[in-house]
């Protein structure tokens, strides 16, 4: 998936709106997974940190399957994944099935 991501912009969107889809249906496990493929492929931890002004490591561990970032670091690292994909995420809400 991270190779993929890394040279097929489209498929990185889809799983930044996945990622995101994914959070808002409370499913918080697997947006992260998502979001840390997804950092891998586009922003690399490093930059990530540099953006976000928060150190790599703990980025790492907020992005693993037993992390749990504050609303105010998943923001900002949606926000930079967002910003290197160069789009905007807009929410919809629709009838429940």
């Amino acid at each position: 998936m991270k190779e993929r991501a890394a040279r097929d912009p489209a498929f990185a969107k889809a799983m930044l709106d996945e990622a995101a889809t994914a959070f808002l249906n409370g499913e918080p496990n697997v947006a992260r997974l998502i979001l840390r493929d997804l950092v891998n492929a586009s922003v690399g931890f490093e930059e990530l940190a540099a953006e976000t002004n928060r150190p790599s490591k703990s980025l790492h561990r907020m992005l693993s399957q037993s992390g749990n970032p504050s609303m105010d670091n998943l923001a900002a690292i949606f926000g930079a994944v967002r910003k290197r994909l160069g789009v905007a995420i807009e929410v919809h809400a629709v009838e429940a099935a």
